[in-house]
């Protein structure tokens, strides 16, 4: 029997990476002091596992921004405009934008349904590929040199996204399109395996996540030819490898495949083993996924022992227990956590904790070794019986919300009428509510929370942060204005700081995408709220100022999604909690005097279930919780959300029954076409449009913003329109955000100055005619 892992975190224990890349962005380091750095952080994944005892050491999983742009670039599916630069600033372009020519980013959106974002392939039929694997090859050459100076006897294992994945993540759904690429892809999958059975590797963990989102027969016929095709002459072994759910219904498809072994998620998939054992190939390898690998509990190895034995009797030598997935999605070592309260440390287990707990299990198959899981497990059961994870007084309050908790006054035609109180014009400009979060922000917020500076002394920073934020935005003339959010660390953590049954961590950091790393907090126990968290502040900042600032608050399915969730209680029912504290919040914002509120949820098409046959029961209750939070107000209270690069497609529906007067997306990379969805009567509230990519420097111009307003009037009606970032420009520098915040308010008045009579700029006007 063998154990292994299929990726680790590669940001490093303290973030080393992103610190590394966005030195070297800011031309602070060279390209040998990055290469440098990054080769040590890769090397210390090599040493955790082979510190853990595993059989196989993955290689092939330390992308400097993303796997599936590595893969692109492994393939040469380069988009033109790109071609012009040397290979890594290429990379680096691709995802971030090239700044020296006013390229825009390749497109970029959710990896599944986790919060890690993909830079998605441009492909069409001008795309050749062409295999470029020299930076594979020198990694295995380098993980070899390694293994070799550590004189261990573990062999290397490739990951690698699969062909059909590949093609279907950059959304290639034409026929024929696909069989025109198919073609020339496959070409070069079997050149590169070639080339890898060349290096002694003997595994090719080949990934097909495809296979858990119920695919298309198209997709399906794409699997059996591509396997079919990569089999011939092959020297190298394919462990076809899922995650994020089960593949039960594709068992007779997937035994079909070329391939020598199968690796399936036990965890979020919780598959029917016993049909696996009888239906899969006896001499094929089955590699069960026993340990999350998206979430932070402490396994109880005793249940997994039992569960695994029977299949360890029958399978022996052919069976591979792993993580469900790659560990990329959990923190890299609970040893930093010195802070973390107990017993609440002991429930936990980060990446590599996870890797000595294989071993354990492994121990306990093969060497009958018990004792070590039994004092394992402890614990967890000691989690179960815990009086902090329990409020008795919350349940029967949440217990208590009906059906009446979840309506407005009146619907939104109505509600629409009460707002023109508000006196917004038409195209109305704002923000999505964070601004730049600088090194000074940092080091003050850092100070405060080691005691270095007194309460007094914080809060007269932050104060002076928000006038100078609330200033910046007058002198833009935006029309509505955000405080800026320099209190908060992240827009999740920092809620979790206020509320009870979160637990916040000092080092628990996972990859966002590329350089872009959060902290997601704990949820241990029931959460309540003692005190509002916001309303001071965001008094404070409509103080000054005539116009109006929105409260800003981040949503209950957002929290949620971006946390880490215990596992004894449905998620459903924490999210109720979460909105039911937020609820709360959201009356006092209103009696404070303030009139627009967003609660933002960039998270919810991320937490869509992937089998479709679950959506329904997901949406209902992410809906539900959302107007939980946020029906509380009159009807001239406007309440805003916003949503992150998503399919809207799949969820428009669950958008309107949200019943958000105003919803906000990120639009920009897709040139405007995510609004496709929204086009009446598909949608008939109002829609921020999203107009300028954050996650680059490029600052847009004004010609370029007028024309992304423009286009979206080809899906939605002007009156619905309001004009923003697509999203937080948390990321970004003063000197990028404020030009750019000029050139959005120029675009959205050059705009009104076409569309309405002289003299006249109003959103009455414009319904009235």
């Amino acid at each position: 029997m063998k154990i292994h892992n299929l990726g680790l975190p590669r940001i490093g224990e303290k973030r080393e990476l992103k610190f590394a890349l966005e030195a070297y962005w800011d031309k602070k380091i060279s390209l040998d002091e990055l290469t440098q750095k990054t080769d040590a952080l890769r090397e210390q994944t090599w040493a955790w596992q082979l510190a853990a005892g595993l059989d196989f050491i993955a290689v092939g999983d330390f992308p400097l921004y993303d796997q599936v742009l590595d893969t692109s670039i492994l393939f040469s599916a380069i988009p033109q405009r790109f071609q012009h630069l040397s290979e890594l600033d290429q990379q680096f372009a691709i995802a971030r934008g090239d700044t020296c020519c006013q390229h825009a980013a390749s497109d970029m959106t959710k990896w599944f349904n986790t919060n890690y974002h993909y830079i998605v392939p441009e492909l069409d039929s001008e795309t050749e590929f062409n295999l470029n694997a020299e930076k594979l090859l020198n990694e295995v050459a380098a993980a070899q040199t390694f293994l070799k100076s550590q004189n261990a006897k573990q062999q290397l294992k490739l990951k690698l996204i699969g062909p059909v994945s590949y093609l279907w993540l950059a959304k290639i759904n034409n026929l024929n399109q696909l069989d025109d690429l198919l073609t020339p892809l496959l070409a070069c999958y079997r050149e590169l395996f070639k080339k890898i059975a060349a290096t002694g590797i003997e595994w090719i963990q080949i990934e097909e996540p495809i296979l858990t989102t119920e695919p298309e027969s198209h997709w399906q016929n794409a699997l059996r030819l591509s396997y079919a095709y990569l089999n011939q002459k092959r020297s190298v072994k394919l462990l076809l490898t899922t995650y994020f759910a089960d593949v039960d219904e594709h068992i007779e498809l997937i035994n079909s495949l070329a391939v020598d072994g199968v690796h399936i998620d036990a965890v979020a998939g919780q598959p029917k083993l016993d049909d696996w054992l009888v239906k899969l190939n006896s001499e094929k390898v089955l590699s069960v996924g026993v340990i999350d690998g998206r979430n932070i509990w402490r396994s109880d190895l005793a249940a997994k022992l039992k569960s695994l034995q029977t299949i360890y009797d029958r399978k022996a030598d052919n069976l591979w227990i792993a993580p469900s997935c790659s560990l990329q999605h959990v923190p890299v070592d609970l040893e930093l956590e010195t802070r973390l309260q107990q017993p609440v440390r002991s429930w936990l287990a980060f990446a590599k904790q996870k890797l000595v707990e294989l071993n354990i299990l492994k121990s306990a198959l093969v060497d009958y070794e018990v004792d070590p899981v039994i004092a394992y497990s402890k614990p967890v059961t000691e989690r179960l019986n815990s009086d902090l994870t329990l409020n008795v007084s919350l349940r029967q309050q949440i217990q208590a919300l009906g059906f009446e908790h979840t309506q407005r006054d009146n619907e939104y035609n109505q509600r629409k009428i009460a707002q023109k109180s508000l006196n917004l014009p038409l195209l109305p400009t704002t923000t999505i509510g964070s601004f730049p979060q600088t090194a000074q922000v940092r080091h003050v917020r850092a100070r405060f929370k080691r005691g270095e500076i007194s309460e007094t002394e914080y809060q007269s920073y932050i104060k002076a942060y928000i006038a100078d934020a609330i200033a910046k935005q007058l002198e833009a003339g935006l029309d509505v204005l955000v405080h800026g959010e320099p209190e908060r660390n992240d827009m999740v953590e920092f809620f979790g700081e206020q509320l009870d049954g979160f637990a916040i961590t000092q080092y628990a950091w996972v990859q966002s995408y590329g350089s872009r790393c959060v902290k997601p907090p704990i949820i241990y126990g029931d959460i309540e709220r003692k005190q509002a968290i916001t309303v001071d502040t965001i008094q404070y900042a409509q103080s000054l100022t005539d116009k109006l600032v929105k409260g800003m608050l981040t949503g209950p399915v957002t929290i949620l999604n971006w946390s880490f969730v215990r596992d004894d209680l449905s998620r459903q029912s924490v999210a109720k909690q979460i909105a039911f504290a937020l609820r709360g919040e959201v009356s006092d914002l209103e009696a404070a005097g303030i009139k627009i509120i967003q609660v933002d949820e960039p998270a919810i098409r991320e937490g869509l279930p992937l089998k479709k046959a679950h959506w329904q029961n997901y949406l209902g209750w992410a809906v539900e919780v959302f107007r939980i939070a946020t029906s509380c107000v009159k009807d001239a209270t406007q309440i805003h959300t916003h949503m992150c690069y998503s399919e809207f497609q799949d969820i428009v529906g669950a958008i309107s029954a949200l019943d958000a007067d105003v919803i906000s997306v990120e639009a920009s990379r897709s040139d405007m076409s995510l609004l496709k969805p929204f086009a009446k009567p598909n949608y008939q509230n109002e829609i921020g449009l999203g107009v300028y990519d954050i996650h680059s420097p490029i600052v847009p111009n004004v010609d370029d913003l007028q024309a992304k307003i423009e286009l979206s009037l080809n899906y939605i009606e002007i009156e619905q329109c309001w004009v923003n970032p697509d999203c937080g420009l948390k990321t970004r520098k003063w000197e990028e955000v404020l030009p750019a915040l000029n050139n959005l308010v120029k675009a959205a008045e050059q705009v009104r100055a076409e569309l309405t009579p002289a003299g006249h700029s109003g959103k009455a006007l414009f319904e009235a005619s």
